[in-house]
């Protein structure tokens, strides 16, 4: 009897914990008939919250069962794909503006204090996901603060994430008919469907992302993750192998063929002169601080966030337990600083301070029709499009969670979910693309809540007080943690007012 019980009190990380005590929730053991008619016992959780994965004894006392949504069959490779690709945003092209704002050193710093906060971050919620034995976001802020907690994790994940896509299919529909443009070229005041950016927005999203946000599981989608990381590694060649082929200062390029003919026959006299004035444009800084220095720093802030991916691929990962996701996500990070560096130094180091917030444009100045930037930002267009059946799986989850918390699993209500935000979205990017800058203030709002703040104060509530006073260590840091996420979120709001008002701001700090 013994040896049962002790069975009973094992969560699904290895750890002894009572669950009833551990909740703080009253539950009730009721049977339950499965499709053969055989009665099992479940935890009775009104909230949908417990995620039943204890291991119980079956009745003979032979082979415990154990109490799964699904069994987690996504691999340990795939699960960094998937989160690499979470974090992987548009953002990367705007790092080289910000590292010419910051200077190396200084922009190393930020990006190295930032990385380790946001593994810090993930620590913090796998750590309270693994004591009460959930892995939803929403379901942690329920067992922390009730149903207020619930709905405030559930309506920042679906704000920032909805937010998110927006920005990617707006990519999409301002990038996509200047590629095909370039390549055909075509143009560009015709009036050819296949340059229209509503219509393109609409067939990518119909085409591509709707089939693979209509996927079961998280875990299928480690493929295209790959692939999409893929492309930006191919980003990444593409920026370090332009840095040796384009000199500084750089020659604009002209429009008019017998202008930039005429151009190249004085051009060589003239360069000499540029650089004897100009050497200054041309030599790298360590450290800087300008008018633009501040507004780097949310953007800095924000280029790790994941953390309403991480529990959904906790979820599906094979033999799940705390410590192996928290090398999937320390790997994730540690791959995605290494390219958003390099990204970031070459860029910088091929433009110096002529960089422009959005990276490719520069090299646009040089040659609009360059075959090798036209496909980087072909492979670009393809990452931020594979990036956003990623992101809509959290939203979905959200949804659920806060609309139908006690529903299982229905194929129906899985599509159609997937349907009204794909039409909601595409509409905001189509009829309303102004509305992005509204979603900046959200941004602004919910990335400092699901980065720093939540996962801070779930665990100061979560983890009992017998086993960690508030004036222990882990928990001081916690409460630092939370500080340090409403100082980023203060900071950032008064970025985008400023902003706003004088309309002197960063002009990538949309992401």
């Amino acid at each position: 009897m013994e040896s049962s019980q002790s069975e009973m009190n094992i969560l699904s990380n290895g750890k002894s914990h009572n669950l009833v005590d551990d909740l703080g929730v009253p539950m009730k053991m009721m049977p339950e008939e499965d499709q053969n008619g055989t009665q099992t016992v479940r935890f009775d959780d009104p909230e949908g919250g417990l995620e039943n994965e204890g291991f119980l004894p079956s009745a003979d006392g032979k082979k415990p069962i154990r109490f799964t949504d699904f069994e987690g069959k996504t691999s340990f490779g795939m699960s960094v794909f998937n989160l690499g690709n979470a974090i992987m945003g548009s953002g990367i092209l705007g790092l080289a503006y910000a590292m010419a704002n910051t200077g190396i050193l200084l922009f190393l710093f930020l990006l190295t204090a930032v990385a380790a906060l946001s593994s810090y971050s993930i620590h913090l919620l796998l750590k309270s996901s693994g004591i009460v034995g959930i892995r939803a976001y929403e379901q942690l802020g329920y067992r922390a603060f009730g149903t207020p907690g619930k709905m405030a994790a559930g309506i920042a994940i679906t704000l920032q994430n909805i937010g998110a896509m927006s920005s990617y299919l707006y990519i999409v529909k301002s990038e996509l008919p200047l590629v095909i443009q370039a390549f055909l070229k075509a143009d560009p005041n015709s009036d050819l469907w296949y340059l229209n950016g509503n219509y393109l927005v609409i067939m990518v999203s119909a085409s591509i992302i709707l089939p693979l946000a209509l996927m079961k599981q998280l875990g299928y989608l480690g493929y295209t993750s790959g692939f999409s990381l893929s492309c930006m590694v191919f980003f990444l060649i593409a920026v370090t192998y332009k840095k040796f082929q384009i000199p500084c200062p750089f020659e604009e390029f002209s429009h008019n063929s017998t202008a930039a003919h005429h151009s190249l026959n004085v051009s060589s006299h003239d360069l000499i002169h540029e650089d004897s004035h100009d050497d200054s444009h041309c030599t790298p800084r360590m450290f800087t601080m300008n008018s633009q220095t501040a507004y780097t720093i949310p953007i800095l802030a924000f280029a790790f966030v994941c953390h309403p991916e991480v529990l959904p691929i906790y979820t599906e990962l094979r033999n799940p337990t705390q410590k192996k996701m928290q090398k999937v996500s320390n790997l994730s990070i540690l791959v995605m600083y290494t390219m958003y560096f390099l990204a970031a130094l070459f860029g910088y180091l091929t433009f110096y301070d002529n960089v422009e917030p959005e990276l490719l444009h520069t090299y646009s100045r040089i040659d609009p029709y360059d075959t090798l930037i036209l496909c980087v930002r072909v492979a670009v267009l393809t990452a931020v499009t594979l990036t956003v059946p990623i992101v809509l799986f959290p939203v979905r989850r959200a949804i659920q969670q806060m609309i139908f918390p006690t529903k299982s699993f229905n194929w129906l209500r899985h599509i159609g979910i997937a349907l009204v935000l794909l039409t909601f979205i595409n509409m905001l990017v189509i009829f309303a693309p102004n509305i992005l800058g509204i979603f900046g203030i959200i941004g602004a709002t919910s990335a400092p809540c699901l980065i720093f703040i939540f996962p801070a104060v779930f665990y100061i509530r979560i983890v009992p007080k017998e086993d960690e006073p508030m004036t222990s260590t882990p928990k001081i840091l916690a409460t630092c943690f939370a500080a340090l996420g409403v100082s980023f979120m203060v900071m950032s709001l008064s970025f985008i007012i400023i902003d706003w008002t004088t309309g002197a701001g960063l002009a990538a700090g949309a992401h």
